[in-house]
């Protein structure tokens, strides 16, 4: 396994730095994925307002998320379509058409993947992601095959930013790298308060808005690639 730097935060400064082993822990949609319901419903609401209003408040991430949970699409979609008869044939299409809100791999995203995964660092996946969904992205992207683990909340009944989904990360973690302590953990999430939930547990995160910036964030905590 790699070393690098670590270095403790301290406030907005690095404090002195120790020698740890480095584990990367990605996260999937926005860094990895290019995932955005807005691509399917382009063409099913074509009027560019009641589009976003319907994002907002039908078929919107609250709604989106108990997926990710674990609860059933269709028990999902029912509850929505009873909700907003007038949307049911669009309510639906969310998951019978899903593949069309996943439009593909982010380019830049996938390089630092790559460079680092040539730099031997362990890669590890925390994604928030519906079970019955999640099989279509392992059997089209064959990369996910070669993460040592990964952890899909659909499948576990958790979500991030709860803090029991980073313990179970943790413990997948350690079935393979049974030393390895939360402060070895650089967790990479698009969302800042999914980032926040990884360091409130002892890991180190970064909020990754572009793949430049967390690879700068990476060299900064002293990983070489």
């Amino acid at each position: 396994m790699k070393t690098f730097t670590f270095a403790l935060r301290i406030g907005f400064s690095f404090a002195d730095a120790q020698t740890m082993q480095a584990i990367i822990v990605f996260d999937f949609g926005g860094v990895l994925f290019d995932w955005n319901p807005d691509y399917l419903y382009q063409s099913l609401i074509p009027d560019e307002a009641e589009r976003a209003w319907f994002l907002a408040h039908v078929c919107n991430p609250a709604w989106n998320i108990e997926q990710d949970r674990g609860r059933p699409i269709a028990e999902a979609i029912a509850l929505k379509a009873a909700e907003y008869p007038h949307y049911a044939e669009q309510i639906a299409a969310f998951y019978q058409r899903w593949p069309e809100t996943l439009r593909g791999l982010l380019p830049e995203g996938m390089a630092l993947y790559q460079a680092l995964k040539r730099a031997s660092y362990p890669i590890f996946g925390l994604t928030n992601w519906s079970d019955e969904t999640f099989p279509y992205a392992w059997a089209n992207y064959p990369f996910l095959h070669e993460i040592t683990d990964i952890v899909v909340s659909g499948r576990i009944g958790l979500i991030k930013p709860d803090p029991a989904i980073y313990h179970a990360m943790y413990q997948r973690i350690l079935q393979h790298y049974p030393e390895a302590k939360p402060e070895q953990l650089i967790f990479i999430d698009d969302a800042a308060h999914n980032a926040q939930g990884a360091r409130n547990v002892g890991w180190q995160a970064i909020h990754h808005t572009s793949a430049s910036e967390t690879a700068t964030r990476l060299r900064e905590l002293g990983l070489a690639f």
